[in-house]
């Protein structure tokens, strides 16, 4: 007898050689609601943050030893662990040792994830996996298997603290050698917060990286350490494993070919737009130019470090940074934006539009409609968001428009660029960018896993008509 107390869309129905009509029902087992992982991030990162507030409030972590301001530590708490890089008050200035630890260890748990620590603390005590914790773990890291994801996790956090240790290391080394103040944590400080994307420094004066513009050390080590955060290490593991650009998945192809192409157009761009511009590579020889070009192109997709004037750009760079900020790093990386994985697949459905086919292809390969619908969903809300977050700082801050569209795409990009306004924000209009900072930390992946757990089969279709788009 069929089991009518299971719902229909949860049902397997086996037909046993011989017995036709002997049906066994399997209930598939799902998470209590589909919104139950991304909630529980939700609640977890405001947890984090909160924590992160409370301890950057009191006097122990200002060097003035005095209590900070609670809009403050909160907007430096959220900017810490959604990555972001946004501050209110100069990292290396205001913030003491132990100010500036609380900090790293924020955007150390912002970029790496909570989610992979707490993996390896239930792998430590000895719990195994529930089906509800792989479910938070696949939408969090950004892949949709559920096999041998505890292998993954350990996998994500040697390579990152490898890679943070290689960075950390080649700092120490030059740092010492030319008798910086503190080396060892100026090292450390600077490759956990490259690597993860966070952007933040300890160099003092708002100034970032704008002192070691012709260091080819500093500035390659820092974006070398940028692209490899923001590409994440599913893709890192596939080019090493595979070795070949004609091997690799669809997805690690996607990745690096709009990476590639962003950061090479990024750099032959600024290259030619800001070359004589005086405020930013005007001043330096062409050898510094065309480094400093290279490393803007790496910074504005989600790291947020900046070795010229940010406020000194032209018209047309900042609206070119915007996009870069907008595109962002690939999925299940530290990176914000909506992802080169998002472009990539726009791109291919726009030529394979412009090539007459009714299907989406690529690299041999053909694009799903649902993931053509989930990036396009995704892009028009993504500049909803941004929509609404311009006319709500509009109201509170007297800036002009083209000002408060950037520190827009700073925040939801997660990416720490600022034309100098930041400081000098309203307690309100500091509210509203904590509140996109978060959004564009979480909002993404929040988006997609609604997308993925409302995914249903199409059982019945509709007659077709043409709509005219010009």
């Amino acid at each position: 007898m069929e089991d009518h107390s299971i719902p229909r869309s949860e049902r397997t129905t086996f037909r046993l050689p011989g017995i036709p009509s002997l049906r066994i029902p399997l209930q598939v087992p799902r998470p209590k609601t589909m919104f139950s992982s991304a909630l529980f991030l939700i609640y977890s990162f405001a947890g984090i943050i909160l924590a992160g507030t409370i301890l950057l409030i009191l006097p122990v972590s200002s060097r003035s030893g005095g209590f900070t301001s609670p809009v403050d530590a909160l907007f430096t708490a959220t900017s810490a662990v959604s990555v972001t890089g946004l501050v209110v008050l100069d990292t290396g200035d205001y913030w003491n040792m132990f100010g500036q630890g609380v900090i790293l260890a924020l955007f150390q748990i912002g970029g790496i994830g909570f989610v992979t620590g707490a993996t390896l603390i239930l792998l430590g005590t000895g719990h195994g996996l529930g089906l509800r914790e792989k479910l938070l773990i696949s939408d969090a890291i950004g892949i949709d298997r559920l096999g041998g994801l505890a292998g993954i996790v350990v996998r994500v956090t040697i390579f990152s603290i490898l890679v943070e240790g290689i960075g950390a290391t080649v700092f120490y080394l030059y740092w010492s050698g030319s008798g910086a103040e503190a080396p060892l944590w100026r090292a450390v400080f600077h490759a956990v917060s490259a690597f993860n994307n966070s952007g933040m420094d300890i160099f003092g004066r708002f100034r970032s990286l704008a002192d070691y513009q012709g260091d080819a050390v500093v500035l390659l080590t820092t974006a070398a350490l940028i692209i490899t955060g923001s590409t994440g290490y599913l893709v890192v593991e596939d080019v090493v494993r595979t070795r070949s650009f004609t091997r690799l998945c669809l997805e690690s192809k996607l990745v690096l070919a709009v990476s590639f192409t962003l950061v090479a157009a990024g750099t032959l761009f600024y290259l030619a737009a800001e070359s004589s511009n005086p405020a930013t590579l005007g001043p330096l020889e062409f050898p510094q130019k065309l480094l400093v070009a290279f490393f803007q192109a790496v910074s504005p997709r989600t790291a947020g470090f900046a070795a010229i004037d940010i406020g000194g750009l032209r018209g047309v760079s900042l609206f070119f940074t915007m996009f870069l900020m907008f595109a962002g790093g690939a999925a299940g990386s530290v990176a914000g934006g909506v992802k080169v994985n998002t472009i990539g697949i726009l791109g291919m459905t726009a030529l394979s539009a412009l090539k007459g086919n009714e299907r989406v292809n690529g690299f041999g390969r053909e694009i799903t409609q649902q993931n053509v619908y989930r990036a396009v969903s995704l892009v028009l809300c993504y500049l909803g968001v941004i929509g609404l977050v311009v006319i709500a700082l509009s109201l509170t801050e007297a800036f002009h428009v083209d000002r408060l569209l950037f520190e827009t795409f700073s925040a939801l990009g997660t990416v720490g660029f600022t034309t100098g306004i930041t400081p000098d924000l309203t307690i309100g209009g500091r509210l509203i960018v904590i509140v996109a900072m978060f959004a564009g930390r979480l909002g993404p992946l929040t988006f997609v896993t609604f997308l993925a757990h409302r995914q249903q089969p199409a059982h019945t279709g509709y007659p077709h008509e043409t709509i005219r788009i010009a």
